[in-house]
């Protein structure tokens, strides 16, 4: 009897964490192929700390080697194109075909049409966007300290969004940026931190005094915030922002990073799945509508939650969860059983705020300052741990054991 082939398009939280327990569960009985542009896995819920420069790029990464096994065949290219009508997948290494699929090609950014966006705002989508981020910053600073005729407005930094990234991005940056200032002889009035946001209120979801609590804090760091007014348009000069009906400013900066949307892969378009923003709209058991052999997880999937009358957000923790529940009905289906409904265990939500600092709602409490930080420590060393276990905690974790 032939091995079934189960192809896995990606290695972000969702693709990798399926692989591994694919592993765990299959041994042999399946040829499971893993294909990754990379071959490393980042922590994309690390990534403002590598913008902002309070961590290096190697710190939030570590090779897909590490966890995976021989029963494995990891293939490092470029997903090009994916039809699913035909049972197929290109790739900068070849074709492949497969009898089960798993799209875990995580998100992009979503711009939402404004102009300028796409051309001049960096962003921190993955590992190297977010070296640039930081390279520029530094950039900024050095050549600020250089120049004869000084533009404070190099030292302007805008922060499009005031989500989980946006927010989390500014507590590491109000860390950081007095350290840049010491380095670079800048006199600290002389940065400007600001946030901008299109909604009327930050991190929407979160209760109102953690929030107020979030605020306070990285305003005492200086950080100031524009909420209710949407950036119109971006220039190589800064950005428009819209204040009233009528009523437009126009702020220089020497950096602009937009943290305000994401959307799934665009190779999910066309890969002849019905999708909205690049996000499939899943069955209750991760399955794509119409296709039998195909599964979604993470950032590409789109799942309702029918209590809340919302999508789920797509965060490291139900992507980690999806993809336990695809490894155990991909078994059911190879010994034609039926599959499992995927059920979310929401364990909270945690954000950081720079050093030492975050808020939580978690477990059925909130939680601010060292004790929320400590918690957020322990929910990016869960992610490791359910991933590699305590080996690449060791090795990758938050805590300094040693």
């Amino acid at each position: 009897m032939n091995r079934p082939t189960i192809l896995v398009l990606g290695a972000g939280y969702g693709g990798l964490t399926t692989v591994v327990n694919l592993q765990k569960q299959l041994g042999t009985q399946a040829e499971i192929i893993l294909v990754n542009k990379n071959d490393y896995h980042y922590e994309t819920t690390w990534l403002h700390e590598v913008g902002a420069g309070t961590i290096s790029p190697e710190a939030a990464r570590y090779p897909i080697s590490k966890v995976i096994n021989s029963d494995v065949k990891f293939v490092q290219a470029t997903v090009e194109n994916i039809d699913v009508n035909n049972k197929k997948v290109g790739t900068s290494a070849g074709e492949f075909t497969y009898d089960y699929l798993v799209i875990g090609l995580g998100f992009e950014g979503e711009t939402f049409g404004i102009p300028g966006l796409k051309e001049y705002a960096l962003s921190l989508t993955n590992i190297n966007t977010s070296r640039q981020v930081r390279e520029h910053i530094e950039y900024q600073f050095a050549s600020w300290s250089l120049d004869e005729v000084r533009d404070d407005s190099k030292l302007t930094i805008i922060v499009g969004g005031a989500g989980f990234t946006g927010i989390e991005f500014l507590g590491e940056l109000g860390t950081r940026i007095p350290k840049l200032c010491k380095e670079f002889d800048v006199p600290r009035e002389k940065v400007r931190i600001l946030c901008v946001e299109a909604a009327p209120m930050v991190l929407p979801g979160f209760d109102p005094k953690l929030v107020e609590y979030a605020k306070t804090q990285l305003s005492s760091k200086g950080i100031e915030f524009s909420i209710g007014t949407p950036i119109v348009e971006a220039t190589p000069e800064g950005v428009k922002i819209k204040k009233g009906e009528d009523e437009f400013e126009f702020i220089k900066a020497g950096t602009v990073v937009w943290a305000a949307g994401v959307r799934g892969n665009a190779l999910v378009e066309s890969s002849g799945i019905e999708s909205n923003r690049a996000r499939i709209a899943v069955r209750k058991d991760m399955r794509a509508p119409g296709f039998d052999d195909v599964f979604v997880v993470g950032d590409c999937a789109f799942l309702l939650n029918e209590e809340a009358g919302r999508p789920y957000p797509p965060t490291a923790q139900i992507a980690m969860q999806q993809a336990v529940n695809i490894a155990k009905n991909i078994k059911h289906l190879m010994n034609n059983e039926d599959t499992e409904t995927f059920v979310y265990d929401d364990k909270g939500a945690v954000c950081s705020l720079g050093h030492g600092d975050a808020i939580a709602d978690a477990m059925g409490k909130k939680l601010t300052g060292k004790p929320a930080n400590a918690l957020k420590k322990i929910v990016d060393d869960r992610a490791l741990f359910l991933v590699g276990g305590a080996g690449l905690v060791l090795k990758k974790g938050k805590f300094n054991f040693f």
